[in-house]
């Protein structure tokens, strides 16, 4: 059976020399990142302050706390990855990680290959991590082999040719799993190369998804709701909104006489003003009319009967008098709701819409942009793909 060297290291080796990787990483002076950050901005067209952000929001997350909640949360604890553990209830188990793992990023946001390949590599398989055009993976993986040579003959980061390239059709077909990341096309076709009985998990594209209540914002003093609109224009402005964490669409619930007041709208629209100079439109931006100008916009009056029109840096407000119209507009135009962005996701009619809708996601204002390293991206687990149980019994 193929092994790979991460298989004489314990798991919490191998977790805390990728935490201590991303620890230099969250350093904006290390040089490798300032280079990568470079090259980011040169592919993606971004300006420096949301590359900043992304890659922030990225090595942050990636401590060895983070890492091993996550994985002690799944497994039941990080040392079922080393050996059989006693469960209770259960057989003994190992969490045996598999073989081989490619992670597919043909459409792509900043770094979004690295965190599925890192716990593949906490479960002690072999990674290939197949990028679109992005220099960070084998940036960062350079990175790991400096903490940890046996990194070295277990990952690697090359370009990703497309799904009918023949040696990428041969690297999928070998593949235990398979991550990809792309449009409904690219999965499809990547799927088709996986091996039959491989694991597939795909992350295709999404929306996320904003509710304000408006009599409850009014009711809050101008410091919290300066908080609310600043995190509403942040979760829209950031990576000009070409992110499926990006704030897509916003419903205002009020009365049938007053569905939107002014006062709201003009705060969001002094907050929009704020936020847009600290995170300046990039090149993406150019598919707008007025481009030149750093300035986003609002439609404050975005029809029902229109799904949100992914404009860069244009959040459309949609006027509704209770959530049951939200639900009614996510299933008449087929939304894939990602996150739902929400001033409190603690309240339990909350929490039930997100059912309701089929988000995956429930989070505050201003964070969108910043999903936890533990959380669940698209209703998945974060390491359980990657490994295969022995049951002693």
């Amino acid at each position: 059976m193929p092994t790979t060297s991460l298989r004489a290291l314990s798991a919490r080796a191998i977790v805390t020399a990728i935490a201590d990787a991303a620890d230099r990483w969250s350093d904006a002076d290390f040089p490798p990142r300032v280079r990568a950050t470079q090259a980011i901005e040169g592919r993606t067209g971004y300006t420096t302050p949301v590359v900043e952000y992304a890659l922030d929001r990225l090595f942050f997350s990636l401590t060895r706390e983070a890492l091993e909640a996550a994985i002690s949360d799944e497994l039941g604890s990080l040392d079922a990855l080393d050996g059989f553990v006693a469960r209770r209830g259960r057989p003994d188990g190992f969490a045996r990680g598999v073989d081989r793992v490619v992670v597919v990023a043909s459409d792509t946001t900043i770094g979004v290959a690295l965190v599925p390949a890192m716990f593949a590599l906490c479960a002690k398989a072999s990674v290939l991590i197949r990028d679109r055009n992005d220099t960070l993976p084998a940036a960062f993986i350079e990175t790991l082999i400096e903490e940890r040579p046996e990194f070295a003959e277990a990952v690697i980061a090359q370009k990703w040719r497309g799904g009918d390239d023949a040696r990428e059709v041969a690297l999928l077909g070998a593949a235990d799993v398979v991550v990809a990341f792309g449009g409904p096309d690219a999965l499809v076709a990547i799927r088709s190369h996986a091996a039959p009985d491989a694991t597939f998990v795909p992350f295709g594209h999404h929306s996320s998804i904003g509710v304000l209540d408006a009599a409850a914002f009014a009711a809050l003093d101008s410091s919290a709701r300066r908080v609310i609109v600043e995190g509403i224009a942040r979760d829209t402005l950031l990576c000009d909104g070409d992110d499926g964490f990006s704030l897509h669409a916003l419903f205002v619930i009020g009365s049938q006489r007053d569905p939107a007041p002014a006062s709201m709208a003009a705060e969001l629209a002094a907050a929009f003003e704020r936020v847009a100079v600290e995170f300046p439109p990039g090149a993406i931006a150019a598919g707008r009319a007025d481009a030149s100008s750093p300035a986003p916009m609002l439609d404050s009056a975005a029809p029902l009967d229109a799904p949100p029109a992914r404009v860069p840096r244009l959040l459309p407000v949609y006027s509704v008098r209770g959530l049951e119209e939200v639900a009614a507009f996510v299933d008449r135009h087929r939304l894939p709701v990602q996150t739902l962005g929400v001033a409190d996701p603690g309240v339990p009619e909350v929490r039930a819409f997100a059912e309701t809708i089929g988000a995956v996601r429930i989070a505050r204002f201003g964070t969108l942009q910043a999903p936890p390293l533990a959380g669940r991206p698209g209703g998945r687990p974060r390491i359980s793909d990657f490994v295969r149980w022995i049951d002693a019994e």
